[in-house]
């Protein structure tokens, strides 16, 4: 435990390396095709956890969709923030975010009832 102390955190990580003053410091990307998704600076650093289904499915016989818990997002308030985002059919009160390109997702959700936006940043790619 006392080597894990001096370490930095993810979030910490995160913030130093792409987010400015609580915004994406560089241009969100599609990590599979490299589409823009968002414009630097059009959207706000959150750490919440939401789990969302996994990119690739393994093959299971029971169908049972398979999930990752996701800490840290970009929030975009509203959706036509995005450069290139698709959604979903509502599922539970969300609708997962896909690349408009390529259909890679999900990349993240909307929640229907506040309209607000939410992206992986484990998902996607930064650059300038």
């Amino acid at each position: 435990m006392a080597e894990m102390e001096n370490d930095v955190s993810p979030i910490e990580t995160e913030q130093r390396e792409y987010v400015e003053d609580g915004k994406n410091k560089l241009v969100v990307q599609c990590k599979f095709c490299g589409s823009k998704i968002l414009d630097k600076k059009s959207s706000n650093y959150i750490a919440q956890e939401k789990d969302l289904p996994l990119m690739q499915q393994a093959s299971n016989n029971d169908r049972e969709v398979q999930n990752e818990t996701i800490k840290e997002f970009y929030h975009v308030e509203n959706m036509y923030t995005f450069e290139n985002i698709g959604f979903t059919h509502t599922v539970d009160n969300h609708k997962y975010l896909s690349c408009a390109d390529c259909d890679a997702g999900p990349v993240g959700y909307h929640d229907t009832n506040t309209r607000h936006s939410y992206v992986a940043i484990s998902r996607i790619v930064h650059s300038k």
